[in-house]
């Protein structure tokens, strides 16, 4: 059974954010997928901020990344680029700690035009940790993700549909993988 990691890169708890995970998480959920969020806001500041990979609680975070077999980033858009929290944590992984994991940016902005975050600002970072099988992602409008009474999740039809089309690729592809003791990956 796969291992979905989500790492939760918003600064801090937004509605949207943590609606849009909850609901990647139920859906996992329903298939019988294994998986847990890791807020990034919620490390000690201090070894986040002065990179001390050595430090437990960094320590701990990236073993939960080795640990999983896919990894779902989500993270909003901040002056066509990722927040910093992101940036520091990605920092502080070891190289290559994203090699052979299936990785799906979820990102959300305020306009449509700030979708090349993804392929020109959080992609390339990724690939320089080695991740080499990352997902297309997928990218929401604020606009496309509405609250009703209580703080209900309300996604477009269209969002929602690309949101689980994403998460069914992304449950297929780590499901495609099987890691032999000697190293090597086999489909």
């Amino acid at each position: 059974m796969s291992h979905i990691l989500s790492l939760a890169g918003h600064p801090t708890a937004t509605p949207s954010s943590t609606a849009i995970l909850e609901y990647v998480h139920q859906y996992l959920g329903r298939r019988d997928i294994n998986s847990h969020t890791l807020k990034l806001r919620c490390l000690p500041a201090e070894p986040l901020l002065h990179a001390n990979a050595e430090a437990d609680s960094m320590q701990d975070a990236a073993a939960r990344v080795a640990q999983a077999d896919g990894i779902i980033i989500s993270s909003p858009v901040f002056k066509s680029s990722y927040p910093g929290i992101l940036k520091a944590y990605l920092d502080i992984l070891p190289n290559y700690a994203l090699r052979d994991k299936v990785i799906l940016p979820i990102v959300t902005g305020s306009s449509s035009g700030q979708v090349l975050m993804l392929e020109y600002a959080l992609k390339p970072v990724l690939s320089t940790l080695g991740a080499n099988h990352i997902l297309d992602g997928v990218f929401l409008t604020e606009s496309q993700v509405q609250y009703g009474h209580g703080g209900v999740l309300h996604l477009e039809e269209s969002a929602e549909r690309r949101i689980e089309r994403a998460l069914q690729e992304l449950i297929r592809e780590t499901n495609n993988y099987s890691y032999l003791a000697n190293g090597d990956w086999v489909i």
